[in-house]
């Protein structure tokens, strides 16, 4: 799941355009997670003839790329965000991709057909889920005998310092759950899935098997520089919300605190945070 995207579809706007103040604009997503994709595709392993599914698909950059593997198959991303979709398909139109098809829903309930993927991915989509056994057990339906699950998911909040940071800047320390710096609801935990025993057992006991976690250190992007990265974090559902519940001086204060973190961490390329996720692999058990 993306968040709560706004704004319309273009063809005429690249992928990596971000909406400025948007907590899930998707170019903008794609940008901060840019260091992660090469991780996903290579676990992913798409086939030319493979049927995938991609969960939380946003504005479909992961869809895309494993659209463009499955020349001879075909690839469907779900996400809750009307938006999102409506730009994946602008741009799969752009871009020419006929084997590729987006739709707007939730992951967790959305209609699949029954045994009709080799292979669900998912980058950073799986960790909202409300009822993740439900959830992953739907998706394992969804998948031909044999199928494969490959996604990324943030390990534990401690191991992830930019959340630590933002929320420490917030004033916002003893807030439960995390400060989501992929655009997400800020209700649900992004690091629900972020200890490995979690993740064996909720997909366990949705019916997989081979369960796999492989550690994942790659850095995030949140913005060129600081005045991007600044606009890019107030987007976020979590900051808006933090700093609704202050008086006008102490959110000023605050905003002031996390443009001080951002400059800390401006290189010459962007603003840069280090991250840690497990690439998780599985197979849909016999």
């Amino acid at each position: 799941m993306t968040g709560d995207a706004e704004g319309d579809a273009a063809d005429d706007v690249p992928d990596d355009a971000a909406t400025p103040g948007d907590a899930a604009a998707p170019g903008g997503y794609d940008a901060e997670l840019r260091r992660y994709d090469p991780v996903l595709h290579r676990a992913a392993a798409v086939r030319p003839g493979d049927r995938v599914l991609d969960l939380g698909c946003g504005a479909g950059r992961t869809t895309r790329d494993a659209a463009r593997a499955a020349v001879r198959g075909r690839a469907l991303g779900v996400d809750v965000s009307g938006p999102a979709i409506e730009r994946a398909r602008a741009l799969a139109r752009t871009e020419g991709l006929a084997q590729v098809t987006f739709e707007q829903g939730d992951a967790q309930v959305h209609p699949l057909p029954e045994d009709g993927f080799d292979l669900a991915i998912s980058r950073f989509g799986t960790m909202f889920f409300g009822d993740p056994v439900a959830a992953f057990a739907h998706v394992r339906r969804a998948l031909a005998p044999g199928g494969r699950l490959a996604m990324l998911v943030w390990q534990a909040a401690e191991r992830n310092a930019w959340d630590g940071a933002l929320r420490a800047a917030l004033g916002a320390s003893d807030r439960t759950g995390g400060t989501d710096a992929t655009g997400g609801t800020g209700g649900p935990d992004p690091f629900s899935l972020g200890e490995p025993d979690v993740v064996r057992d909720v997909l366990g006991a949705a019916g997989f098997a081979d369960v796999t976690l492989t550690d994942v250190r790659e850095p995030l992007c949140f913005g060129p520089d600081v005045t991007a990265a600044l606009t890019w974090v107030r987007g976020f559902t979590c900051t808006e919300a933090a700093l609704a519940g202050l008086a006008p001086d102490a959110a000023e204060r605050a905003l002031d605190r996390v443009r001080s973190v951002l400059a800390a961490h401006l290189r010459d390329d962007g603003v840069w945070f280090d991250g840690r996720a497990w690439l998780v692999t599985a197979r849909r058990a016999p």
